[in-house]
C-alpha cells in the first residue's frame, strides 16, 4: 500500500442560513488578510522612508516577522479592536487568511532575492470582495462526512451541509480505514459553494504492466489527439458548440448593465443573466473535464508507456487566432492527469524535449525536414517517398522516442519492443536505421516518469 494525497469536490446546497455562514466565515479570511497585509505594508514604507532620512540600519524601525505564527499572535492581539464580530466565525478563517498571506510573502522575498525558479512573483496585493475567489480552509475541529448519510458533510461553526452529489467513494474508503480527511476549503466558484476534501488515501501498489505497448499522443486543435496506433481522437470543441447561446446571454446581459452602478447595484435581471452565463460555462468546463477524464484513464489502462510532447501552452495562447481553440483543448490538464494516473497505475510516462521536432522528422527514414509550414497537413518524405498525416507522423515519431530512451538507459540493444502492439501503422523496416533523434544541439534527452 501506498499513501498519496487525493482531493475530492462536492458541490454544496446549503440553506439561507448556512449560504450566509460560509460568506461570513470567506469575509473574515479576507479581512484577516488585508488587515496582515496593511501592517506589513506600513512596516516596509516606514523602513524605506527612514532610509531616505539617513538613519542607520540597526537603528530603523524593527522590522515585522511574516512568519505565520508570528502573523497569528500579533491577530489574536489585535482581533478585539479590530475585528469585533470575530468570535462569529470559526477560528480557522483568520488562520486561512494570514497562512496565505505568510505564503505570498515568502513567495515574493524569495523571488526577489532569487532563490525561486521561474517568473518573480509580485507583491501582495489587498483582497477585493469582488475580484477574489472567495474561500476558507478548515483543518481542526469537527470537518468531513456526515454520519448519518452520505449526502452531507460538517464544517466546523457552520454545521452539517447537504451535498449535491453522493460522497459515496470517499466514505466506502473510511469506512475501509484506507482514508483520513486532512481539511476541508470551501470556496465559491462559478456560482455555487463547494468543498474540497484534502484526503490521505491508502492506494494499493502499482498493478503491473499489461503488455500493452507504447503509444505516441500527439496532441493538437484539428484532432484532439492522434495516437500512433492510427485512431483520431476528436475535438469535441465544447466552448465552440456553447459560443451561439454564450454571445446572446452577454448581448443581453450588456443591455440590462446600468452605467455608473456597480456590479452589486445593478437589477436582478442584469444578475439573472450573470448567473446564466456562470452556468454554462461551468457546463462547458466540466464537460470539457469529463472528456479529459475519459482520455486519460483508457490511455493509462490500455499502454504501458505513453509518450507525450513538452508544449508551451502559454506561448501557444499567444496566437490571437487559435487562442481560443488551443484553451478549449486543455491540453495541460490532459498532461496533468496523465502523470498523477501513471503513477498510480505503475506505467511509464515519456515526456519529449520541447525542440525535439516531432511533426518535421520523417518516421520511416528519420529525415527531419528544414521547414514545415502549420498550414501543410499532410506529410511528403523527399527522401522516401512517405506520404502520412502530419499528426500520425509525429506520433508515431513520439512511440519510437521511448524505445530511445530505453536504449539510453540500459546496456540492451536498440530494436522493436516486446510490448510494441501489433498493426501500428507507422512502424516499417527502415525505422530501425533512423539516424540520430532529432534534437537540437545542446538540448536535453526526454524526461520519464515512473511510478515508485
Amino acid at each position: 500500500m501506498s499513501s498519496v494525497i487525493q482531493a475530492y469536490r462536492f458541490v454544496l446546497d446549503p440553506t439561507e442560513v448556512q449560504a450566509a455562514a460560509l460568506s461570513s466565515h470567506c469575509g473574515g479570511q479576507r479581512a484577516a488578510f488585508n488587515w496582515g497585509l496593511a501592517r506589513v505594508k506600513a512596516n516596509l514604507a516606514q523602513r524605506e522612508a527612514e532610509r531616505s532620512y539617513g538613519v542607520a540600519e540597526d537603528e530603523l524601525t524593527p522590522s515585522l516577522n511574516w512568519s505565520f505564527y508570528s502573523l497569528r499572535k500579533d491577530w489574536n492581539a489585535a482581533k478585539h479592536e479590530v475585528a469585533p464580530w470575530w468570535a462569529d466565525n470559526s477560528k480557522e478563517a483568520y488562520a486561512t487568511g494570514l497562512a496565505n498571506l505568510a505564503d505570498a510573502l515568502n513567495i515574493w522575498n524569495a523571488g526577489k532575492k532569487g532563490q525561486r525558479k521561474g517568473r518573480k512573483a509580485g507583491f501582495p496585493r489587498f483582497k477585493s470582495k469582488h475580484r477574489d475567489t472567495p474561500s476558507c480552509r478548515f483543518s481542526t475541529g469537527a470537518f468531513g462526512l456526515s454520519n448519518s448519510d452520505r449526502r452531507h458533510v460538517k464544517l466546523p461553526r457552520i454545521g452539517v451541509v447537504r451535498t449535491h452529489e453522493s460522497t459515496r467513494k470517499l466514505a466506502r474508503h473510511i469506512e475501509r480505514g484506507t482514508a483520513r480527511v486532512r481539511s476541508a476549503t470551501v470556496s465559491w466558484r462559478r456560482g455555487r459553494w463547494q468543498v474540497s476534501l484534502s484526503v490521505d488515501i491508502e492506494r494499493d501498489e502499482p498493478k503491473p504492466a499489461t503488455r500493452g505497448g507504447t503509444v505516441g499522443v500527439d496532441l493538437g486543435v484539428k484532432s484532439l489527439a492522434v495516437l500512433s496506433t492510427g485512431e483520431i481522437i476528436a475535438n469535441p470543441k465544447h466552448l465552440d458548440a456553447a459560443q451561439r447561446k454564450l454571445r446572446r446571454l452577454q448581448r443581453q446581459a450588456a443591455r440590462r448593465w446600468t452605467p455608473g452602478l456597480k456590479p452589486d447595484r445593478q437589477s436582478k435581471r442584469w444578475h439573472q443573466t450573470q448567473d446564466r452565463i456562470r452556468r454554462l460555462h461551468t457546463y462547458v468546463a466540466n464537460a470539457r473535464q469529463d472528456g479529459l477524464h475519459k482520455l486519460s484513464t483508457r490511455l493509462v489502462s490500455e499502454f504501458d508507456t505513453i509518450v507525450g510532447e513538452d508544449l508551451h501552452v502559454a506561448g501557444m495562447l499567444h496566437n490571437r487566432t487559435l487562442s481560443r481553440s488551443i484553451a478549449d483543448v486543455g491540453m495541460g490538464e490532459l498532461r496533468r492527469q496523465i502523470t498523477y494516473k501513471t503513477t498510480w497505475n505503475g506505467r511509464t510516462l515519456v515526456i519529449a524535449d520541447r525542440w525535439y521536432p516531432s511533426s518535421k522528422t520523417c518516421s520511416a527514414c528519420g529525415v527531419v525536414k528544414a521547414k514545415l509550414r502549420l498550414s501543410e497537413r499532410t506529410f511528403h518524405c523527399g527522401e522516401c517517398a512517405l506520404v502520412l498525416n502530419r499528426d500520425l507522423n509525429a506520433a508515431c515519431n513520439l512511440a519510437a522516442l521511448a524505445g530511445e530512451v530505453a536504449c539510453s538507459t540500459s546496456s540492451q540493444s536498440c530494436g522493436a519492443t516486446e510490448n510494441e502492439p501489433d498493426g501500428n501503422p507507422c512502424k516499417t523496416a527502415a525505422s530501425s536505421g533512423a539516424p540520430g533523434n532529432g534534437y537540437r544541439h545542446g538540448k536535453t534527452t526526454p524526461s520519464v516518469v515512473k511510478a515508485t
